[in-house]
């Protein structure tokens, strides 16, 4: 993985499960059985996401399964009865479907699951049809990045324009996913740009700094 900020196609899963409106309960939870997912997107027509149906959607059948009406209604939102009683992936998904883009970065990937409160989101591409599908897992591949391939971005996109040779001297480390740049510089009010560019990196942990001015004060 080189170069930044890295997308949602570079890390997503291609080969999916899905399901369309008529999918009938039963087999719903069988393809979530068979791929170990917690979620399936329901499609229609050429593959466009209409909705998604997870292990929430289903779970309302079995909670109120030997539960007297009254109870259902009572003690249950109206949302949970009437899944209780559905029987197609269509009366139980949730909808407009929360999707993102293949094209979209990774840090947005993960706003949107942070603010849905979900953990995997159905990619879809430019026509609105599904292409894959991203978990929170997927997202974190990027802090497998070597720490040298992580380094020589840092040094290539940010070290060699905020702080050009001769006036500066910074070498960059990177341990474990967190860089230190070492050296002197000429202006040290470019400290905090750099911290935000180098954090921006996929991949980075932390930034630390052991910069002196070319004067050698701190």
């Amino acid at each position: 993985m080189h170069g930044t900020p890295h997308i949602v196609s570079d890390v997503m899963t291609q080969t999916v499960a899905a399901v369309g409106r008529r999918a009938p309960f039963k087999e719903i939870v069988r393809l979530m059985q068979d791929w170990q997912v917690s979620a399936l997107p329901v499609i229609e027509g050429e593959g466009r996401v209409v909705g998604v149906v997870s292990e929430a959607d289903l779970l309302p059948k079995e909670e109120l399964r030997d539960a007297p009406d009254a109870d259902r209604l009572r003690l249950r939102r109206p949302v949970d009865t009437v899944k209780a009683g559905a029987l197609t992936a269509g009366d139980l998904m949730s909808w407009p479907a929360v999707t993102v883009r293949a094209g979209a970065t990774l840090a947005e990937a993960a706003r949107v699951m942070a603010r849905e409160g979900i953990k995997r989101l159905p990619v879809v591409d430019d026509a609105g049809l599904l292409a894959g599908v991203v978990s929170r897992a997927d997202l974190l591949k990027v802090f497998l990045r070597a720490d040298e391939d992580i380094a020589e971005e840092v040094r290539r996109e940010i070290a060699s324009y905020l702080f050009p040779p001769p006036s500066s001297v910074v070498r960059v480390e990177v341990h474990d996913g967190v860089v230190t740049l070492v050296g002197r510089i000429r202006d040290t009010a470019l400290v905090p740009v750099a911290a935000r560019l180098v954090r921006a990196v996929e991949g980075v942990v932390d930034v630390d700094f052991d910069l002196a001015h070319e004067d050698g004060t701190r």
